[in-house]
């Protein structure tokens, strides 16, 4: 039979895939001997289960009834005993953490009966009436579906009656009569009472929190983080202990590093007097972990050691959940805390330092995004004027956007491409679709531990909390500071999160010390260092070589500073804009070979000035040139924009330009209903006579200059759009018949290899063939991806996208990261034959995909010997190809 249910005495750390994360941890701490309130944990498989078959699973409520019974025992109560009730917290705990994404129930046991108990043997009628009403609202909203607003309507009112600024101030006839007016609200809202039965209370919170895995805001944040959906939550069900038992109580989260920067010591928020969702909450603002040690020096020095213990024993930054009951000291919850991308890399460079882990693994635990995200520009200090507030600096970066005061305004004005930040007293849960649309999160509550700061610093995302000099109006749509300014919605602010300030208007940026060190070598900072250090051992380790995409000289220099290891795919096309358009007209309006090859001869130096300056900037590196690929009609004016200029000629009397007339025709007839599977790349070179001709003497002219220049130019040239092994053959027959006529010319041998670009789903079923005539394959991921899913990029992404990530269809773009399932099975299958046809087959990949962090690990074990991307993810493809050969999977020890 299958087991639901374990004590914590049962579990430890390396069961998060069953008991969750929370559960494991919560196992962990337990055997390492450090104050836990004991409790027991339902499985996730109890979950999926549940979620499964719409009910509970057969067995599990015995195995609870159990675990509880045993759990009475070692607490000397019963659940819900009139006279001395044990309490119980019910809370969710998924494998990845999610915070405040799921639901929790604090104080189930406590009734009409129990509460009096409670309040004599606590000595305290206040505490029980306020336990007691946090349980029936936190009930009332998570597990009788009635809307939160209401409660906290109620809550408002009532202190507004008592002019209190927060609820510490309610007396506890307040707070009873508080009670009654949350059960009647759940009377309305549902028609059912709020069940007395303690036993009643458990079952229901239990599925409650099963059923939040499926909740909208849940569901989100998974396909953000993109945490699969078949994952399940666990639930820990634990003994109550009390922070809001008075003065000598309260709760609070602390930090073994600053999740910020990375700074050793202690870092976070107590409240005094409060459970700890006060502290998430940001309810009422939290006073600096630093204050703790004067207000209970003993519970401090005893938090100290134990986070210390975590951390030497996690070998980690750790976070950390404690209660302080009456002087007593209680931990609720560690795990590996989330982080910035500068705390990643700061903490796992200090803790080689430090001997407690390896370089290797040092590397495992820091990412390209993160790394992409420390070389985003900041902000201009010279430029920001004065600040309109200034509060804790929660998660780093630099933000501009026009404020916006509710989630679904923030998603609304980001579906129509604007840039937004999000302002709240203090953010909840279901703020998370308004911080996904959001350049940055400001709230005037709460510090580095609240829900906003959170979950910005999880999802990357620029944070300020606690800017107390402001005064935010959400009804009214705008915020006061201190000095009277008045920002009401719309209105452009710049917030940096890295300095905890918040600028009027838009700031202008400056590039960061990642980007400088990027730039120029120049180690400027601890941050930096860790970021060299991470590269140079990824470079150490590495097996896939990085290319950089590159068109121009000056991106090839820029990608060379970046570490690239050569041009992976240099585009041919861009060359012929601007004022060289004009001579691809006169190739294409050709009426004669003569014509033609006089257009053909003026492109012809223009062209090999561009590969000289590249073949330069890349010398002695490969440099992966692909022959013209776009359609031709691509370099022609628009048709209707032709069709609209003869026709207003003529309707105006005049005769048509006859230019504009002769562009027309020839647009017409080369006019094509699918044009990206039409007249282009190889078809191109078969069927316009002298154009493979014309750039093969180009790049191979260029090579001997380089040559003559005493330079070692490494030229490659590719064939794209490859269907057919016989298009192949054809067109390579061409290129070494040029290569072979300039090396005859010049003196200089010119040996360019010949391959092409794997981008249809024909090519690489016939892979085999095709690596007959190729020396290397380069995928094309763009097209491959699109011919394999049929889709046009240009029209889908916008179109329906959305609702596909939506309905779970792809968890993200398939353009964003490859499709391991069909387009990554093709690259597979062409890979194999390939090889095995051409043992010594080149293979690299130059579409989007050789920079995004995941793809760079598919690539990886599918055997590629190189990725090529954009400059400026050059960084970031070393940094996870360095990872890929450590672990051949895409994940990171902090999501």
């Amino acid at each position: 039979m299958v087991r639901y249910v374990y004590d914590f005495a049962d579990g430890g750390r390396d069961m998060a895939d069953l008991l969750g994360g929370k559960g494991a941890n919560l196992a962990e701490m337990t055997r390492l001997g450090l104050p836990v309130p004991p409790g027991f944990t339902v499985s996730t498989e109890a979950c999926r289960a549940f979620l499964a078959g719409g009910s509970e699973p057969e067995g599990m409520t015995k195995e609870v009834s159990r675990h509880l019974t045993a759990l009475e025992t070692v607490a000397g109560r019963l659940l819900g005993q009139p006279d001395d009730p044990l309490l119980l917290s019910v809370r969710s705990g998924a494998r990845f953490s999610m915070p405040g994404m799921m639901e929790t129930v604090l104080d189930i046991g406590l009734g009409d009966g129990s509460v009096l108990g409670l309040a004599k043997v606590s000595g305290s009628e206040r505490f029980a009436w306020d336990s007691y009403r946090r349980l029936v609202q936190m009930f009332g909203s998570t597990v009788m579906g009635v809307d939160p607003a209401r409660f906290e309507a109620a809550m408002t009112q009532l202190k507004e009656a008592r002019e209190a600024p927060d609820d510490v101030h309610l007396a506890a006839a307040d707070l009873q009569g508080l009670v009654e007016t949350y059960k009647r609200v759940i009377r309305e809202e549902t028609g059912d009472d709020f069940p007395q039965s303690p036993a009643e209370q458990l079952r229901l919170a239990i599925l409650a929190v099963f059923r939040s895995w499926n909740g909208e805001r849940a569901r989100l944040y998974r396909r953000r983080e993109h945490i699969p959906d078949d994952l399940g939550t666990a639930v820990t069900v634990q003994r109550m202990v009390f922070g809001n038992l008075g003065a000598d109580s309260g709760s609070g989260v602390a930090f073994t590093r600053d999740p910020a920067t990375g700074r050793p010591g202690l870092y976070g928020d107590y409240l005094a007097n409060a459970q700890g969702e006060d502290v998430v909450a940001g309810i009422r603002n939290a006073v600096p972990l630093a204050e703790l040690e004067k207000l209970d020096p003993s519970s401090y020095r005893r938090l100290r050691d134990h986070a210390q213990t975590l951390e030497r024993h996690y070998r980690d930054l750790c976070d950390i959940e404690f209660t302080i009951e009456r002087g007593t000291l209680w931990m609720l919850q560690t795990r590996v805390g989330k982080r910035t991308a500068e705390a990643a890399f700061a903490i796992a460079a200090e803790l080689v330092e430090e001997g407690l882990i390896t370089p290797d693994e040092s590397l495992r635990r820091v990412g390209g995004e993160g790394l992409a995200r420390l070389m985003f520009p900041r902000f201009d200090s010279s430029a920001t004027g004065q600040a309109l507030a200034h509060g804790i600096p929660a998660s780093p970066g630099a933000a501009v956007g026009a404020v916006v005061f509710d989630s679904a305004e923030a998603v609304r004005r980001a579906a129509t491409g604007d840039e937004v930040i999000l302002v709240r007293q203090e953010t909840t849960p279901d703020d998370l679709p308004g911080m996904v649309a959001a350049q940055a999160v400001l709230t005037s509550r709460g510090g580095k531990t609240s829900h906003a700061a959170v979950v910005a610093r999880g999802m990357g995302k620029v944070c300020v909390c606690g800017a107390e000099e402001l005064a935010v109006d959400t009804e009214a749509r705008r915020f006061t500071t201190r000095d009277g300014t008045v920002v009401g919605e719309g209105t452009v602010v710049s917030v940096d999160g890295s300095a905890g300030a918040v600028y009027p208007g838009a700031v202008p940026l400056v590039a960061s010390a990642a980007m400088r060190y990027l730039e120029t070598g120049e180690q400027s900072d601890g941050i930096v260092t860790a970021v060299a250090r991470a590269l140079d051992h990824a470079d150490g380790v590495r097996r896939l070589e990085v290319r950089a995409n590159a068109d121009t000289p000056e991106d090839a220099v820029r990608a060379r500073r970046f570490g690239a290891q050569g041009i992976g795919l240099c585009r041919t096309e861009h060359m012929f804009l601007g004022e060289r358009r004009r001579l691809v007209e006169e190739m294409i309006l050709a009426c004669t070979d003569a014509d033609r090859d006089r257009a053909l001869a003026a492109l012809l130096p223009l062209q090999r000035r561009d590969f000289a300056g590249i073949l330069a900037a890349m010398d002695g590196l490969p440099v992966t040139i692909r022959l013209l690929d776009p359609p031709l009609h691509e370099f022609l004016p628009d048709r209707t924009e032709l069709a609209v200029r003869v026709a207003s000629a003529e309707a105006a009397g005049r005769q048509p330009e006859p230019h504009d007339v002769e562009l027309l025709g020839a647009v017409s007839r080369m006019h094509e209903e699918n044009p990206m599977l039409g007249l282009r790349g190889v078809r191109l070179g078969l069927v316009v006579p002298g154009l493979v001709a014309m750039q093969v003497r180009a790049i191979a002219e260029a090579v001997v200059e380089r040559v003559r220049a005493g330079g070692t130019p490494e030229a490659e040239i590719m064939v794209p759009l490859v269907g057919a092994v016989e298009e192949l053959r054809i067109e390579r027959e061409e290129v070494e018949r040029v290569l072979a006529e300039v090396s005859k010319e010049t003196g200089v041998p010119v040996h360019c290899p010949v391959g092409t670009m794997i981008e249809l789903p024909r090519a690489a079923l016939t892979a085999g063939r095709i690596a007959g005539e190729a020396e290397f394959f380069s995928f094309g991921t763009n097209d491959l991806t699109q011919t394999t899913w049929g889709f046009s990029r240009d029209d889908v992404e916008a179109a329906f996208f959305s609702a596909y990530l939506d309905k779970g269809v792809f968890a993200t773009s398939p353009f964003e990261t490859i499709d391991r399932d069909g387009v990554g099975r093709l690259v597979r299958i062409a890979v194999d034959e390939g090889r095995a046809a051409r043992p010594d087959l080149k293979i690299g990949v130059c579409g989007e995909h050789g920079g995004d962090p995941d793809s760079v690990h598919f690539f990886h074990d599918a055997g590629l010997d190189y990725v090529s991307c954009s400059p400026f993810r050059v960084p970031v493809a070393r940094l996870e190809a360095g990872r890929a050969a450590l672990s051949g999977t895409g994940t990171s020890d902090t999501r």
